[in-house]
């Protein structure tokens, strides 16, 4: 086994060792299950859990048990027909892998949303149980390049299945049409039966909790006092270059370490290499590989690229870069981040921003702190962090 493989390796592996928490949740969300099959009202579970929390993790084992049981005459749910549906194709690649490594799981029970809706409308066809991972994703106005012509992807997947798990965390909502907050997820779950829980034991992160309360308040414009140094490696750097030559030190004796950048370079899918300027350093953009196997995070070749937060969004790196661009300053007379929306590179997440009603700036603001909190929250051993703005870097490094 290569070192890039051996984060998806040993997310397979916890599955057999869940926590007290995550063990509880699954024992829930299965009697639920139990509960609602045949119940005339839908029925919709939700695990709500911030980055780090065991999401994806209890996902597989949570369907692995449900798939088990699908087998088992005596069982409630025998004969059952589920999927999981996740919004994000490097995730989509990691459960396909997940499912060669179990004898309960297959490949084709694992879909995009907008696959899974097309299907079932064309086909006629119904679920029993659907788990959506990344459910705050999905999206809540038509998207033509997703191939999605209806309003609302939850809606329309509450259509086919009797019971929908939910994964949910609406710090990692990332794009207006896909734009999700507690009171409009209520809102359109009213007339189903609903049950909620929370993942809240942190696994990434293994720092103490003053680099966590760093990181939260730095997501929320805040920038505190740096913590002390302690067993968790965390730097702001002045160097870029630098950072890098740190970022392959790691990943040649530990693996898996990337630098990551927020979304201020410019870049297109249209075939052509894209690059990542930061003070002495230029590296090429993530390079769009949709026929590839492994995720972004677990190829040997992308140590010479820098991951956006698309290609990065729920996997672990044991070591972090992060480059924040000219869209993350710093006000002097505030003291807090000031966010720049027009230097922002992905200003397709804004689209459908004046459809929502309410403040525009606000919600951009919100998407693109909810994209920083993606980056910040990756790594379990160390996290530097360069600024590109002059001001932020300085007062970074005061």
């Amino acid at each position: 086994m290569n070192e890039e493989s051996s984060s998806m390796e040993n997310s397979w592996h916890m599955v057999d060792n869940l926590s007290t928490e995550q063990k509880a949740i699954k024992k829930e969300a299965i009697y639920f299950i139990e509960e609602k099959i045949n119940n005339s009202q839908k029925g919709v579970f939700i695990i709500e859990g911030q980055a780090g929390t065991g999401k994806s993790v209890l996902v597989t084992a949570l369907f692995e048990k449900i798939q088990e049981s699908s087998k088992e005459k005596k069982s409630k749910i025998y004969g059952t027909k589920n999927f999981v549906l996740v919004n994000h194709p490097e995730m989509l690649k990691f459960y396909k892998r997940v499912a060669g490594k179990s004898d309960n799981l297959l490949k084709k029970n694992f879909e995009r949303p907008t696959t899974f809706i097309n299907r079932c409308k064309k086909e006629v066809k119904y679920a029993d149980v659907v788990i959506v991972d990344e459910a705050h994703l999905l999206l809540t106005k038509r998207d033509s390049y997703n191939h999605f012509d209806q309003e609302n992807q939850l809606e329309e997947i509450l259509k086919y299945a009797k019971v929908v798990i939910l994964i949910f965390d609406n710090k990692q909502v990332l794009k207006a049409k896909s734009y999700w907050s507690t009171e409009k997820l209520m809102s359109l779950l009213k007339e189903t039966d609903i049950k909620i829980k929370h993942l809240r034991q942190q696994f990434r992160i293994e720092a103490n909790s003053a680099v966590k309360e760093w990181i939260t308040a730095f997501c929320e414009k805040e920038i505190l006092k740096l913590p002390s140094s302690q067993n968790f490696d965390f730097r702001i750097m002045d160097d870029a270059n630098e950072m890098y030559q740190l970022i392959r030190m790691h990943n040649e004796n530990v693996g898996t370490s990337r630098v990551l950048a927020t979304y201020d370079f410019p870049y297109r899918l249209d075939g052509k290499d894209y690059f990542v300027n930061a003070g002495n350093l230029q590296l090429r953009w993530d390079r769009s590989k949709p026929q590839e196997k492994l995720a972004w995070a677990e190829r040997e070749d992308t140590i010479d690229e820098v991951g956006s937060v698309y290609t990065i969004q729920g996997f672990d790196l044991n070591y972090a870069g992060i480059i924040l661009g000219p869209s993350v300053g710093y006000d002097k007379v505030k003291e807090e981040l000031i966010l720049y929306s027009e230097f922002y590179e992905d200003q397709a997440a804004f689209n459908g921003v004046k459809l929502l009603g309410i403040n525009q700036m606000n919600v951009k603001e919100r998407l693109m702190l909810n994209a920083m909190n993606v980056l910040l929250t990756r790594p379990k051993k160390g996290l530097y962090i360069y600024a590109v703005n002059d001001d932020l870097r300085k007062r970074l490094l005061r």
